[in-house]
């Protein structure tokens, strides 16, 4: 952290609801890092197992939870937690903020979001939600590539982001005490988008690479490609897809062999239909419920998005696996003019005016006669 300045987050209360794999992971970062936490789970029987266990069997099995973090039930609340971190599936975001200000949430506390899907029925980012509900400066959201194992074992590229740079940079300072890579931007869209954009790539990565490398990777091409023009017109950067948030974590789930999203794109072309791949995989599959979620607001904004839509159709059957593969190969994305409506750099602008000069001027641009 040499050269780097950021708050102090040593002895700040917070509260991680939902103790699946990647909640579980983020709250013992969060207890090395300095934060007084507390992982709460769906249920007291869940919660005294962890504790007399130390160790999520289920989702995170063989990493011990540290003993400075305590574990109780959603049914306890927020308490006087600063900052509240939803490790809950999109689909039930706004269940969980409605119980949590039941329960008395602080009108100070922070509520960050570890979604990467969507939210129904609109198919919002899970921090346009949230800032409805509580401000800007409330609000933020962690993406990245973040494999739960790998983050408590070696590490990780995460991305911590909000609206308030503050609250971002806080957020960032507790992951690098627990001596994890994490940036801190202002563009929390840009990060919940590219992070729905890298589950439906990587499912449809995973659905095509039986039929060729090439195809695979024009399928999530051609996905990022679509969901960063969504992205654009709500205001993203496009670093933001460039960086850790989007190829990074794109890259990260495509290559992991135990990645949900690829595995379940690799069972939907062997055939498996769409109801069973949970089961098979162990875990929800978030990209079967974000991916529809993602055509319809595509859709909404009137961003042409064929490949993102076959994509529903694979996952419900409707469209056959040759027909999705034709559908890759064949798709040819509108034109890229990148620089339109670009302001011209300064050179640029000399060389304009320069060709202006000569081309209005002809007349002193003609050669002088013979001498007399």
């Amino acid at each position: 952290m040499r050269g780097v300045n950021l708050p102090n987050p040593l002895g700040r209360r917070a509260v991680v609801v939902g103790a699946g794999s990647f909640g579980t992971a983020v709250a013992v970062l969060l207890a090395r890092g300095g934060f007084r936490t507390t992982l709460q789970t769906r249920t007291a029987e869940q919660a005294e197992r962890l504790r007399e266990t130390r160790e999520n069997e289920r989702y995170l099995a063989g990493v011990e939870l540290p003993q400075n973090l305590k574990i109780d039930s959603i049914d306890a609340g927020p308490g006087r937690a600063e900052f509240v971190f939803l490790g809950v599936p999109s689909a039930h975001l706004g269940q969980a903020v409605d119980r949590l200000e039941a329960q008395g949430l602080d009108r100070r506390s922070k509520v960050i979001s570890l979604s990467k899907g969507l939210v129904p029925p609109l198919g919002v980012p899970p921090t346009v939600l949230l800032t409805e509900r509580f401000g800007p400066h409330r609000v933020a959201c962690i993406g990245g590539p973040a494999h739960a194992r790998e983050m408590v074992t070696h590490g990780a590229g995460l991305v911590a982001s909000s609206a308030d740079q503050e609250l971002a940079a806080t957020i960032a300072a507790v992951f690098l005490r627990a001596g994890v890579v994490c940036e801190h931007t202002d563009d929390p869209v840009g990060v919940e988008l590219a992070g729905a954009a890298k589950n439906a790539a990587a499912l449809a990565a995973g659905a095509t690479e039986g039929q060729g490398l090439n195809a695979a990777g024009a399928a999530a091409g051609h996905i990022f490609a679509e969901v960063w023009r969504l992205a654009e017109g709500m205001g993203a950067q496009p670093a933001t897809f460039i960086g850790l948030a989007g190829t990074g974590d794109l890259v990260a789930t495509a290559l992991a062999p135990q990645s949900r999203n690829r595995r379940a794109g690799e069972l939907l072309a062997v055939g498996v239909p769409r109801d069973e791949i949970p089961t098979r995989i162990g875990q929800a599959v978030e990209a079967f419920e974000s991916v529809p979620l993602l055509e319809a607001a595509l859709h909404r904004a009137g961003v042409a998005s064929p490949v993102t839509s076959g994509l529903v159709g694979l996952i419900r059957g409707s469209l056959p696996l040759d027909g999705w593969v034709a559908l890759v190969r064949t798709t040819v994305p509108p034109p890229a003019n990148w620089r339109a409506g670009r302001t011209p750099g300064r050179f640029r602008r000399w060389w304009d005016r320069l060709l202006e000069r000569l081309v209005s001027q002809p007349e002193q641009r003609e050669l002088p006669g013979p001498a007399d």
